[in-house]
């Protein structure tokens, strides 16, 4: 008879699936390999039915449907790759350091985007305030409060860190998302102290964060839920996003989009009588984010 379980950890071909209060060690039976296609079959937060075998590892056989997933586009493949990093998910904490290293918020900005395509709620964790100057920390991250994007500063340092985040995912699936060296072990070592995760320090010659987390993998935390710790991102394609329908996942621009001149309008510097142009002149919509809107709609493709 199969058993069914939550995957929290792939590393060489192995699956941890969580079942009946322990870890199982299982592989995937071939006929599901065989259905992936440029994407991840499995991945963390999975479901999955496996079948018990003598030695008390098991075989996968069927993937469950997903609620929700975490998807980017992965770099430096021949093909598209649409991988996914974490499966049905509640919430995403998308973790910047306040500074060492100093945060990188065009990339913030990408992460918001692809949460607003997945329909994924996002919270906005900026690490290390001791490091800063707290008043003008929150004067730099205000225009993400002002869209309605929830943001806590927190420092690890800190003791009453762990109960500000305990309140936002005890009882909720979590991932922790965000570049190198911003503490998101540290932090899941607040949240709940029986981890005892691996930290790291950053790179003195590059003043970039080190990889502590190697592989994906989710915890279940001790007060209720599931909280997953991924490895540092350093680039973040955009999968199923096309550049027409980009306006639409910047909530300062979305509501203007139907004033624009033009249904087809681009919002870039050689539109005329667009709405979202004007209120980047006015200072309704903030600069920085509508570059990052540019950079996504005409450049760069994976910051």
């Amino acid at each position: 008879m199969a058993d069914q379980g939550r995957v929290l950890r792939f590393a060489s071909d192995f699956f941890y699936v969580f079942a009946n209060g322990r870890l199982v060690t299982c592989k995937a039976r071939g006929k599901i390999k065989s259905r992936a296609q440029h994407t991840d079959i499995i991945a963390i937060g999975d479901f999955v039915t496996f079948e018990p075998l003598p030695d008390g590892s098991g075989m996968i056989t069927d993937v469950l449907p997903r609620t929700s997933e975490w998807v980017r586009m992965m770099t430096g493949t021949k093909v598209p790759y649409r991988q996914v990093l974490i499966a049905n998910l509640d919430q995403v904490l998308i973790v910047f350091a306040a500074a060492d290293p100093e945060p990188r918020l065009r990339m913030l900005d990408r992460f918001l985007v692809i949460c607003e395509r997945q329909r994924i709620h996002p919270l906005i964790v900026i690490n290390k305030l001791d490091l800063v100057d707290e008043a003008e920390t929150k004067a730099r991250f205000a225009a993400y409060a002002r869209l309605g994007y929830e943001t806590v500063f927190v420092s690890a340092k800190d003791e009453r860190t762990g109960a500000l985040l305990r309140e936002r995912v005890v009882g909720k699936i979590s991932g922790l998302l965000g570049p190198s060296g911003v503490g998101k072990s540290t932090l899941l070592n607040c949240v709940d102290d029986t981890l005892d995760l691996k930290t790291g320090e950053i790179s003195d010659f590059n003043r970039k964060g080190r990889h502590t987390t190697v592989v994906r993998e989710m915890f279940p935390l001790k007060e209720g839920g599931f909280i997953a710790d991924l490895p540092g991102i350093k680039t973040l394609g955009l999968w199923d996003i096309q550049p027409e329908e980009l306006d639409g996942y910047f909530p300062e621009i979305r509501p203007l989009v139907s004033r624009c001149f033009y249904s087809d309008c681009t919002h870039d510097e050689s539109e005329v009588d667009c709405a979202v142009r004007e209120a980047v002149a006015a200072g309704t919509i903030d600069s920085g984010r509508y570059e990052s809107y540019l950079r996504m709609r005409f450049g760069d493709p994976e910051i």
